[in-house]
């Protein structure tokens, strides 16, 4: 997710007060106590679920095509559905899509819709999600969902019947199942324009909303997955981390969402929060760019990789709380080449490459533009000075980083949330991907990719897919140290919450949660 446009962080008492915590619904929950039964499984019903997140201000949305923080997605997936959405290891799962079936040649995917209703009582059709795509690809927006949606012919793609949507694809496409699960791909109602008071499909309908303070939403009773087990949702803004976990441990919500390490760290054996993380969720490494000195030769890249500790970085950057990486995307997430061995520090190794490179200095960008970033680029620069190199650590201006070290520096910090690993192929390294930051250019690696979207047998995709990480793992530009827990907090007695990673069909899943 991008950042918000700064502003000043508000402390607890003015974050909670402006959000209007005061509960109106009679059936409101109380905070738990610490004797409430946590082995309590049955679901219940009724009460006000208050989760706080960090928000964006001014620049927070209701429109769910224009969805960019995670407070955005939270709200949009509350009053709306899509297609299909993502699986824990990235796989798309159905949702207002019943299935999906392809013609021999995988351009034309045929997409049943399942009987559901907009909260209007009107039934979704195929309209609806014809009208929801094309104001996606409008041409004149920034929808983020654009370039997932940008494999689709719309002016030819049409509605064979009210509940069957006939999409014809610019070119084949093998996993376009992953394009209707799009972050941000939500179905209007057609003609909807103006998002004051939103209706959608979801399990929540809207109540209301103020940017930067609460957005309200009721139990919708005829929602097509089963009605929520609460009657209220609340979603309130607390900026810093500090107010999340603060407003948790006072009762004051109880959901925290995006909790760090250290706070989690600092908060085990506390019985009056409990503590719930997605392994793997997300990627922490440094990218390389592969395009100019040093790094424009394999065989530095080769020395980053062996000077690289990961255990020492996944345990003082994330406390211990994740996992080591491979210098590749997506561990264990679907099509994951596990079966590459483990790379391990090799100093002499990486000291020898260095200096028949004749490599003597680099200069490592980085920022606080997210928990460790710092710290991991100290550390990392320790570990490379340990072969003989000197290191420069370049601080940039945290409000222009993602843009600045796109295409300028040499290495630098990197961090990634959870997507289908081919949509971290094509969004970053395909020469003309629009995040290619490791300036990873190579016209045959292009055309693997392009020969493995349109190969409709999936064991033989599978080997591509494959073939295409072992060769990342030999000599891309990304190395990738560890992945981290997602973390969130709920008082004791709220039950339902899953371990998913961020923007993937349980995350954030409030209609299945209930209180104990």
């Amino acid at each position: 997710m991008s950042s918000p446009s700064p502003r000043p962080h508000l402390s607890r008492r003015a974050v909670l007060g402006a959000a209007g915590l005061a509960v109106t619904s009679g059936a409101a929950l109380t905070a738990c106590s610490s004797d409430a039964d946590p082995a309590a499984t049955a679901p219940t019903t009724g009460g006000t679920l208050r989760a706080a997140f960090a928000g964006g201000g001014a620049d927070e949305t209701i429109d769910p095509h224009r969805v960019n923080l995670f407070a955005d997605a939270a709200r949009a997936k509350a009053v709306y559905d899509k297609l299909a959405d993502l699986g824990a290891d990235m796989a798309a799962v159905p949702r207002l899509a019943e299935s999906w079936t392809p013609d021999a040649d995988l351009t034309v995917w045929t997409v049943k819709l399942r009987q559901a209703t907009f909260h209007d009582g009107s039934p979704v059709r195929a309209a609806d999600v014809l009208y929801s795509y094309r104001r996606i690809a409008n041409p004149d927006e920034t929808f983020r969902a654009k370039q997932d949606l940008a494999p689709i012919d719309l002016d030819a793609s049409k509605a064979l019947d009210d509940q069957t949507v006939e999409f014809v694809l610019k070119y084949p496409l093998a996993e376009f199942p992953n394009s209707l699960a799009a972050f941000g791909a939500y179905i209007v109602p057609e003609g909807a324009e103006t998002f004051d008071a939103p209706i959608g499909s979801g399990p929540f309908t809207f109540v209301s909303f103020t940017p930067g303070s609460e957005f309200t939403a009721a139990r919708f009773d005829d929602y097509w997955d089963g009605a929520p087990n609460i009657d209220r949702l609340q979603i309130v803004v607390a900026d810093e981390e500090s107010a999340r976990i603060n407003a948790l441990l006072g009762g004051q919500v109880e959901y925290a969402h995006d909790l760090s390490a250290t706070t989690a760290r600092a908060n085990e054996g506390n019985d009056a929060v409990t503590l719930i993380a997605s392994p793997g969720s997300n990627m922490l490494g440094f990218a390389m760019k592969t395009d100019r000195a040093p790094f424009d030769k394999p065989e530095v890249r080769q020395a980053m990789f062996l000077l690289c500790d990961r255990d020492e970085l996944v345990e003082s950057v994330l406390s211990g709380r994740g996992q080591i990486g491979n210098d590749l995307y997506g561990l264990g997430f679907e099509h994951y080449a596990a079966d590459i061995p483990q790379r391990e520090r090799d100093l002499e190794t990486a000291t020898q490459l260095l200096a028949a490179a004749g490599v003597t200095s680099i200069t490592l960008d980085t920022a606080d533009v997210g928990s460790g970033f710092t710290e991991a680029a100290q550390i990392f620069a320790e570990q490379i000075r340990e072969a003989g190199v000197e290191v420069e650590i370049n601080e940039r201006n945290a409000d222009t980083y993602w843009a600045d070290v796109l295409t300028e520096g040499q290495i630098a910090s990197y961090r990634s949330g959870a997507m289908p690993i081919a949509s971290h192929i094509s969004q970053r390294l395909l020469t003309d991907s629009p995040t290619n930051l490791t300036q990873w250019h190579h016209a045959d690696f292009d055309e693997l990719y392009l020969k493995l979207q349109s190969t409709a047998d999936d064991a033989e995709r599978e080997t591509l897919y494959q073939e295409i990480q072992q060769r990342l793992h030999d000599e891309g530009g990304y190395l990738i140290w560890g992945f981290a827990d997602w973390i969130v907090g709920t008082l004791p007695g709220v039950q339902g919450v899953a371990q998913a990673p961020a923007n993937t069909l349980d995350w954030a899943r409030f209609d299945k949660v209930w209180m104990a």
